[in-house]
């Protein structure tokens, strides 16, 4: 499971985690590749990848059908030549798919992470690329100190020369941080990519890369966000929705996704909506306020939604509370129910270092009791029903597993 995203990456890869809505977070990787002319794409998955392969299909939404166009998704597999594993990290990935990527007719190879928000043009890094003579480029933004430690720093000279790189220590000495957006010489990615490099760009190529190969950074001043704890997948849906009509709604770069079929949303005479986010088929008789809900969700009479994601077809019911939460697919809030309930923000017991900051996680197709308060910085997991909670509450910071054996469903 990937800890940092708790059970949203349960059963699910990262890039197939809903986001914004109907959007899945690899949607801006894709639509960023389509939108700056990039057509010929290779996903490397690993990890649960059925969610999103479902999800990417042959490519319709983004235009990448064949014969002049094309994605592929590429899963490890064990065989017999030597070097054929899992993908234990990303230069490994790209490392074991190099045949297939040498094969290609390009001159450069644009190496992307899938579980990032942004919308940018590639074309001007290519541009920046070929004028310096690059090795390699990398795209580089500036981020607040007090995240440096998430992210590979770069220091570069006044030409844009990358002259250190470190991967995520205390105390970087820059607040330029590498995006995990590379692009490569094909003809050189063998010379720094074999099975004693290491599994990681950021902590086993680039630093060997500084002084030996011509390594440059492409500066990046736009919204990018990296989705890699719940925290910041939480932010990231606050930000985009506070700056949805000039992030979502640009006609200039469309943000593709495989859309789901709905009846048009209702909002009842009752109902109060402010700054959120509504999807397709949500029927709203309650109270939404600076929320994100996907298609098919529905918010009844007396119901409170804040400060929160709901995703596909969960059910507020009435006179219920959902207050800095995330809810997966299909849950069910009974009436009377409250979810983010209290002022103690204890940290999550059993994963202090993923729920800390107030927000509180139900799983998918969980079902809530009439009545039932769940505190802060909890985790209920996938399935759990009426018969698994305790007779009273749960208290902030607990976690709740389900007692029967898991249903397998849909990510």
């Amino acid at each position: 499971m990937g800890e940092r995203l708790s059970i949203l990456s349960q059963g699910r890869a990262k890039p197939a985690v809903p986001f914004a809505g109907k959007y899945r977070i690899i949607d801006f990787a894709l639509s960023n590749c389509v939108n700056s002319g990039v057509y010929n794409i290779i996903v490397l998955t690993q990890y649960q990848p059925v969610s999103l392969t479902e999800h990417i299909g042959i490519g319709a939404p983004w235009g990448l059908v064949p014969p002049d166009r094309s994605i592929r998704l590429l899963q490890p597999y064990l065989a017999r030549e030597e070097g054929r594993d899992w993908y234990k990290g990303t230069a490994d990935a790209v490392y074991q798919n190099l045949n297939r990527i040498e094969g290609e007719d390009v001159r450069e190879v644009l190496v992307l992470s899938g579980d990032h928000v942004y919308k940018m043009d590639y074309s001007g890094m290519l541009e920046s690329h070929r004028e310096n003579g690059a090795d390699v480029t990398l795209a580089a933004t500036r981020m607040p100190e007090e995240e440096l430690y998430r992210f590979g720093t770069v220091i570069t000279d006044e030409t844009g020369h990358i002259v250190r790189f470190q991967e995520k220590v205390k105390s970087p000495p820059s607040n330029l941080v590498s995006m995990g957006v590379y692009i490569f010489n094909v003809n050189i990615l063998r010379d720094w990519l074999d099975a004693r490099t290491g599994h990681d760009f950021g902590r086993n190529v680039f630093p060997r890369m500084v002084n030996k190969g011509r390594m440059f950074a492409f500066i990046f001043d736009g919204y990018w966000r990296d989705i890699g704890t719940v925290e910041s997948y939480w932010q990231s849906n606050m930000e985009v929705l506070g700056s949805a009509q000039s992030f979502l709604a640009d006609i200039d770069w469309p943000i593709y996704t495989k859309e789901v079929e709905g009846p048009p949303t209702r909002v009842g005479e009752k109902a109060t909506v402010v700054n959120s986010l509504i999807s397709n088929g949500c029927h709203i008789d309650g109270c939404v306020e600076h929320s994100v809900l996907s298609p098919g969700v529905q918010v009844a009479e007396g119901a409170v939604v804040k400060d929160s994601i709901i995703m596909d077809n969960s059910h507020i019911g009435r006179e219920s509370v959902v207050d800095r939460a995330i809810l997966d697919k299909e849950v069910i809030i009974e009436p009377g129910a409250h979810v983010g309930s209290g002022d103690d923000f204890r940290i999550n017991r059993g994963s202090p270092k993923v729920l800390n900051t107030g927000l509180t996680i139900i799983g998918k197709r969980s079902v809530i009791p009439s009545g039932y308060r769940i505190g802060r910085n909890c985790i209920i997991y996938d399935n759990v029903v009426g018969g698994d909670f305790p007779d009273s509450e749960i208290k902030s910071g607990e976690t709740v597993r389900p007692k029967h054996r898991p249903i397998r469903i849909r990510a």
